[in-house]
């Protein structure tokens, strides 16, 4: 069976999603002759008097960072959802639309410009992770907002419009597309099985051993079975925590070594500020208990074979279903080879 998947074309099930992943490994073979994108490996100076996420510095919408000292939040200044939208619907035949509020949010993870979260000590990293866990608790608690999506987007190649470590919070009255399809599959599982969908997932991970690419005492680090992305990874907690505000100081030092981890893994990789989107997707904030849920973080990194080959999502991809050449065990494996005790 394993010599199978490594040699054939196959799907595999994303059970989160209940989608399909076309895998073609025999395809990695073949040259490549496409676009090379450019990575900008430059040395950042710690501040940059231009930037606008930078402490002391002024935005574009006029108003004056604080002199901050590690992580710093605020409004965005051009945010995707307002509060102040008012509340209507359109069904018109099959004319659909309807009003959607929200709160999005600046998360600057450290005041250095140089720097990423690879960059950064685990300690620090755990004061990103600790303002998560507030600013979910907080929107969450606001009576308009049914989910919080904390999310990064890492480099130019993913469409980061500054180079800042920075990410960004989106919370909104309904659950988004991703988070829909999660919270129905999850709940399913739950309803049938009285036991957690990813939980019984990563058991089965960690007795294969196969995707494994770090754990620690809480947590564990693995490229999904069902992997899109080139060198996708996913954190997840060994316990069943519907969202990140439940876990223990401890463990959440032990999440922030685990990111810690596996963005250093990403750097080595290709010898170089490795671009990603990550994105932590947890338990609506609807006043359900939601205990079907077991929250998670996603990295979809682009690059697929060098620092400048980049793995482009068109074709099949948008008209079919995603596909994918290198398997998710030789991703795994050589993420796994480059973690650094």
């Amino acid at each position: 069976m394993e010599t199978y998947l490594q040699d054939y074309s196959h799907k595999r099930f994303n059970i989160l999603t209940g989608e399909w992943v076309l895998v073609s490994p025999h395809r990695a073979k073949r040259p490549w002759q496409g676009q090379n994108e450019a990575i900008a490996n430059e040395q950042r100076p710690a501040y940059d008097p231009n930037c606008y996420l930078c402490a002391g510095n002024t935005r574009i919408n006029g108003e004056k960072n604080p002199e901050y000292k590690d992580v710093y939040v605020f409004t965005n200044d051009f945010a995707a959802l307002q509060t102040t939208s008012p509340k209507f619907t359109v069904n018109e035949g099959l004319f659909k639309a309807e009003s959607e509020q929200g709160i999005c949010k600046v998360i600057c993870f450290s005041p250095d410009h140089s720097k990423s979260l690879a960059d950064m000590k685990v300690e620090d990293i755990n004061k990103v992770v600790n303002t998560w866990q507030k600013e979910y608790a907080e929107l969450g608690a606001n009576e308009i907002i049914n989910y919080v999506q904390i999310f990064e987007n890492k480099g130019a190649v993913m469409g980061c419009s500054n180079p800042h470590p920075h990410g960004q919070i989106w919370s909104q009255s309904t659950l988004p597309n991703e988070v829909a399809k999660k919270d129905q599959h999850q709940r399913a599982y739950f309803n049938d099985k009285k036991s957690s969908l990813l939980g019984d997932y990563l058991k089965q991970e960690l007795e294969a051993n196969e995707r494994i690419i770090y754990q620690n005492e809480d947590f564990v680090v693995l490229t999904p079975f069902w992997a899109i992305w080139p060198f996708e990874a996913m954190i997840a907690p060994k316990k069943q925590y519907t969202d990140i505000t439940k876990i223990s100081e401890q463990e959440s030092l032990n999440f922030a070594d685990a990111i810690s981890k596996i963005t250093k893994a990403f750097d080595a990789l290709f010898q170089c500020s490795f671009p990603y989107s990550s994105g932590i997707h947890q338990a609506p904030t609807n006043g359900e208990s939601n205990e079907h849920w077991h929250w998670h973080m996603s990295f979809y990194p682009p690059l697929l074979r060098s620092a400048t080959v980049k793995k482009f999502m068109v074709g099949y991809e948008m008209f079919g279903s995603p596909q994918r050449d290198i398997t998710a065990e030789q991703a795994a494996e050589r993420l796994k080879d480059l973690i650094v005790s």
